[in-house]
This record gives C-alpha cells, structure tokens and sequence, in this order.
C-alpha cells in the first residue's frame, strides 16, 4: 500500500529533513508541496506531473484548500512556523487526512490542551490520526542509553547541559518568525522541547512533576530569554539539572544518568557507562541521523497498520511542552497539580 502524502511548508526543515524522510519511505508517496510563496514551494522541489506545488500567492485551484480535497492525497505532514500550524491540522483532520505536525505542539500550553481537546471531541481518531513530529524520540544515541539505563538498576540523578551561541546569519536564526517571536520562550520552546523528550525517554516511566528554573536572556537578538537553568524533580522523587542555553560561550551537550550499578551518559557522539569501581566502557551504536526518516517511517508504518505509535501521541508532545513552558517562567511549579508560584 503506498499512500499520498503532501507536504506543507516550504521551510528548512521540510526541504532538508522532511523531503527526503517522504522520499525514503516505500510506504509514502509525495503528490503535492505546498508553502506560503511559490519561490519558497519551489526551493523543495519543481513542479511536476508527480508533485504538484501549491501556495497562497499560486492561482485559483493550487491553494492550500485544493491540497486537502484531493482524493489521491491520505495524509499530511505539516511543518509551518509554530502560530499557523493549530489552524492548519484542524483543517486537514476535518478534510479527512492523516496529520504529522512538527513540534512543538502548540505555542503555550493553553492552545495546546485547547486543540488536544478539539481533536478528541471532533475527530475519529480511529479513521484518521493527529501525531506529533518529535524526532529526538527517534534518535540512536537517546535509545540506546535507554536500553543501557535500564541495566543499571534504580536511577538517582540526572544532568542535561544543551549549550551553544545562536548568531546572527545562522539558518535557523535568519527565519524571520524566528527572529521576532510572537510566542514565549523563542528558541527555548522551539528547541527546548527537544530536550525535554530527549530527557523524558532516557527517565522512561518516571514521569517529570515539577520544575524549579531561573531564566535570561543573554543575548539581545535572542529575544524574549535564551537561557534556563532548572532542577527537575520526577515522581519518583530523583532530581537533577537542565540547563540550555541558545545565548553563551559554554558549549557542548551532556545526558547523563546516575543509577545504583553505574552511571550512563552520552554526548559529541560517544555513549560511556561508568561502573562504581570507576571502570569505563563505551556503547556503540547506529547512526540514525537526525532520526527524522525513522520518525516519518514509523508515522507511516501506523497509518497502515491503524495502531498509532506511542511516541507521536499528542499527549507526549504536550508533556514535553509542559516541562519547558513551566521552567521558561522561573519560578516554582508542580506540574502534575498545576499549582502557581
């Protein structure tokens, strides 16, 4: 079964990430890209009797509503600037198609338990489906510490250090709804949700229940903050430290897990496991790139076999909202009973 699949956005990520996942999954066939201006559909790829592009500024019949009424077209991945994203999955679930949104699910936490909310007293989900584009659940490293984590025995600490200095002129950066973000958080709720799925698969079960933070913004092109230093307490009662930064001089990346027989940590590419007698191995494993192509293959893979993977739920990608949005405030909040500081 090969199913059509359309992509709407025309942006980094969809041209240098999504566009080839689509390509690389037998399941999927592309029938139509679509993005705001044509030159924008057109730097994804050429207009063709294969794929067709669609844009707001395209004539009568290549609009974005022409897209969701073709009947060639089962499902759609959606990788807009996070405001336009909401408006958009609505109306490709009531058009009837498959959606694949890319985090973070909403822009706070309010419209994202609003559309939650909408998709489950609106939508089938037994006819079609809503998952949520995080590729770090996907990713080899995050996976296999997992695995090695859980050997360990109980965990009893933790450290997440995600650092670097976004500048001016970088790709990311020079995204216009990037530079001037009509959202909290910036680049911490556009990144940050990375990082708290990344965390959130290394702890497994034991779910995050509040987070203490101070935030800043360092940098003045990095609007509104672009740094948070959190201590983050699970249900289980371990703790440890989260701290990202989009605005210093520190750099490099840290996942480390303390547990009973060891600690398992990973980062610039290597997995090491520490024993308490000071040994050290490491793990090898596979290279899964940016996980992207085993995200859309496995996004793929549930819409044939109509039982949607876990790690798409919309749920999990408002978990993952939750932890950032509390931390971006600086202040005090148990999550699980959403109490104010």
């Amino acid at each position: 079964m090969s199913i059509g699949v359309a992509l709407l956005g025309g942006g980094i990520f969809a041209r240098e990430e999504h566009f080839p996942a689509i390509q690389a999954t037998k399941k999927l066939t592309l029938k139509a890209v679509y993005s705001r201006s044509l030159k924008s559909a057109k730097t994804v790829c050429e207009d063709s009797n294969e794929v067709q592009l669609y844009s707001d500024d395209s004539a009568p019949g290549r609009q974005l509503s022409d897209v969701l009424t073709r009947d060639d077209v089962h499902a759609v991945i959606v990788a807009l600037p996070i405001l336009v994203q909401p408006a958009v999955i609505k109306k490709a679930l009531l058009a009837g198609k498959h959606v694949l949104s890319e985090k973070p699910i909403a822009k706070d936490l309010t419209e994202a338990q609003e559309l939650i909310s909408w998709y489950e007293k609106n939508i089938d989900s037994s006819k079609v489906t809503w998952g949520i584009a995080e590729n770090f659940r996907y990713l080899s490293p995050f996976l296999k510490t997992r695995e090695v984590i859980q050997g360990l025995g109980r965990p009893l600490g933790f450290r997440v250090r995600m650092q670097t200095f976004n500048e001016v002129g970088g790709k990311f950066y020079e995204t216009e709804w990037r530079k001037k973000p009509e959202y909290q958080g910036g680049f911490l709720l556009d990144g940050g949700v990375h990082f708290t799925a990344g965390l959130r698969l290394l702890l497994g079960q034991d779910k995050i229940t509040s987070v203490s933070a101070y935030t800043n913004q360092l940098q003045a092109h990095l609007p509104p903050v672009d740094t948070a230093d959190a201590i983050l307490r699970t249900e289980s009662g371990v703790t440890g430290t989260f701290s990202v930064s989009f605005g210093t001089s520190f750099g490099g990346n840290e996942w480390t897990v303390a547990c009973e027989k060891g600690v398992a940590s990973f980062g610039d590419g290597v997995i090491k496991v520490t024993k308490p007698d000071g040994q050290a191995d490491t793990v090898e494993y596979e290279n899964s790139g940016n996980g992207v192509t085993n995200e859309v293959r496995a996004w793929a893979a549930s819409i044939v076999n109509k039982n949607q993977d876990w790690q798409q739920r919309p749920k999990e990608a408002l978990a993952d909202l939750e932890i950032v949005s509390y931390g971006q405030l600086g202040c005090v909040f148990a999550i699980l009973l959403r109490f104010l500081c």
